[in-house]
């Protein structure tokens, strides 16, 4: 545990001297790892699949705020999408406008999370995000997680539905609008992980807050738990052909990857618990101090031995 906790302290100095020169490396990898998800599920325009183009993209997110990110990966995919159906890209951009509305009012922030949502789809372990985002930030970030799983699920329909959008004639444009919409409004799959993500985010912020004992693992694994009966329950009302595997697998990885994260951002020791008690003219004041998981890093010194002149003239007589 000791070795952990010098790794983490030694990893905020070097985070912390490098900062000017490491935040634009990581936006640029997120931008990269963005664009390449997106060409890699969507892909129907193959010139924004060129590595020439996700390289300049992804160097102008580096050093534009993180929200430009955000505006990229949607504009790479509309363009995917009016190269496949121009009725499609009309009807995401809607979607996407709509959201960019939300979001801009009420997480404008939290341009992590309406990024990493749909990735984490992707990589099947989405219910990280909820999670995470009840830990590190508010209940407005149900908002940026929700859009993220809207976004994803968008998308995703689109995909699945294209054969059968190839099918319509070219003259029915109104048949298109109505299939995409029709089935976009009836995705209950969508909203059933738009209840479970965001009573999750609220669940979890609200318990994390408690003046508890390990407020976090209980947040964190009350959250998973609250998740899964969710997306359970919803499964069974509206029959969403849910992986029961799949949402075990991923929630207890889930899990373990927050619990990782909790280790950075939120590292204290119970056992060390103190409470304080005292007054001034107008209060009385009961104060809960729990101590940091802190340790010195190991400082490497050099020595300098400094041999005098007249021993060194000495040694080379002898020579």
């Amino acid at each position: 545990m000791t070795n952990l906790l010098v790794f983490r302290e030694q990893l905020r100095k070097f985070y912390s001297k490098f900062e000017l020169y490491l935040t634009p490396v990581f936006k640029f990898l997120l931008a990269v790892v963005t664009l390449v998800m997106i060409n890699s599920s969507i892909g129907y325009m193959s010139e924004l699949k060129k590595s020439a183009v996700v390289l300049v993209l992804a160097l102008m997110c580096s050093v534009l705020p993180m929200n430009f990110i955000v505006f990229v990966a949607a504009g790479v995919t509309l363009g995917h999408l009016y190269k496949f159906s121009m009725e499609s890209a009309l009807v995401v951009f809607v979607v996407f406008f709509l959201l960019f509305i939300l979001y801009f009012r009420f997480s404008s922030k939290d341009t992590i999370a309406i990024l990493l949502t749909p990735l984490c789809f992707i990589l099947k372990i989405p219910y990280a995000m909820p999670i995470a985002m009840g830990l590190v930030g508010t209940p407005v970030s149900a908002v940026s997680v929700a859009s993220g799983a809207i976004v994803y699920y968008t998308v995703s329909y689109l995909i699945n539905s294209a054969s059968v959008l190839n099918s319509f004639e070219k003259d029915g444009t109104l048949e298109k609008f109505r299939y995409i919409i029709d089935g976009m409004m009836g995705n209950k799959t969508m909203y059933v992980t738009l209840v479970a993500f965001v009573a999750t985010v609220i669940v979890v912020y609200f318990i994390r807050r408690l003046s508890v004992d390990y407020a976090w693992t209980i947040a964190m694994i009350t959250g998973a738990l609250l998740d899964v009966m969710i997306l359970l329950f919803g499964d069974l009302m509206y029959n969403t052909n849910l992986s029961i595997g799949g949402l075990i697998v991923g929630s207890v990885v889930s899990v373990v990857l927050v619990k990782i994260l909790e280790f950075f951002v939120f590292n204290v020791d119970y056992s060390r618990t103190e409470y304080v008690q005292f007054e001034d003219d107008e209060y009385y004041y009961y104060v809960k101090a729990v101590p940091k998981n802190t340790v010195a890093a190991p400082q490497k010194r050099v020595k300098t031995i400094r041999v005098p002149e007249k021993a060194v003239r000495e040694h080379k007589r002898d020579r």
